[in-house]
């Protein structure tokens, strides 16, 4: 089996080739091969990876002219799959835990980094103490998850429903079109952000909903570096409060019998 580096030269060669058919003329090197199409594009390739495509079947070669196989096309979309894939596992954080899936216990992957505060749970403090609480963190979540329910999320393509046919004339939009689930979801964003405050709102709002980095965060509001992690905290930290306030202490049982005429002294 071809190596990464080999296997992205014949992705080349079978891109140039395409569905067309390409000559092989001479190169100036015995180890290259120069292929001309039928549009007149030249490009030289060695002659190894020709001989190597050759072998795999991925091309065929009849007297001085090299087309393309059946098999090319699948090599392809296969090739540009796994390139797709390594991509991607750059910008993840996965680890294997298992779950219970119609009563079997089967292995999953979690993605960490896909939860907008799944890798700022990691960081941590100067004694290696988580640097948000966990309080902090579900605040987080269910500050995004109402954000998500309440379809406040900007929309960045084309929307095909038929709202127009739906919508009778004299009929406004807007608000009047979310069901009750929704406009309940954007009350409790409405009373968290007031909650948290002007101050704090902004910075829980990019990192919880928006999906910003801390580094994003800093530059759009020219913050100092490494602040965005504690105005964060202490948003987060007031959102917790907010969904779960303290609970006030109160004195049980009867402090002082006092008659009809009875009064305290100041």
């Amino acid at each position: 089996m071809p190596d990464a580096a080999e296997r992205k030269d014949i992705v080349r060669l079978l891109r140039f080739i395409g569905r067309q058919r390409a000559d092989i003329g001479a190169a100036a090197s015995a180890a290259e091969a120069l292929l001309r199409r039928e549009d007149g594009t030249e490009r030289v390739f060695g002659s190894d990876v020709l001989r190597q495509a050759a072998a795999l079947g991925l091309v065929r070669r009849e007297g001085l002219r090299l087309a393309a196989t059946g098999d090319a096309r699948t090599f392809l979309r296969r090739s540009m799959a796994e390139g797709e894939e390594v991509f991607l596992e750059q910008h993840r954080d996965v680890s294997v835990a298992t779950t219970q899936v119609e009563g079997v216990r089967q292995p999953v992957r979690i993605n960490h980094a896909e939860s907008p505060l799944g890798l700022l749970a990691r960081l941590k403090g100067r004694q290696g103490e988580a640097f948000l609480p966990p309080e902090a963190i579900s605040a987080g979540e269910r500050l995004h998850a109402d954000f998500t329910r309440g379809q406040l999320q900007p929309k960045i393509t084309a929307c095909w429903e038929p709202r127009l046919a739906s919508r009778s004339r004299g009929d406004r939009g807007g608000a009047t079109e979310l069901g009750d689930s929704a406009l309940a979801a954007r009350t409790r964003v409405a009373r968290a952000v007031e909650a948290m405050g002007p101050e704090l709102s902004g910075v829980a709002l990019d990192a919880c909903c928006f999906s910003k980095g801390l580094e994003l965060i800093e530059r759009e509001r020219q913050w100092p570096a490494r602040s965005a992690k504690l105005m964060l905290r202490t948003a987060l930290l007031a959102l917790a409060r907010h969904y779960q306030p303290p609970r006030r202490k109160t004195h049980a049982g009867i402090g002082h019998w006092g008659a009809e005429d009875y009064r305290p002294e100041l």
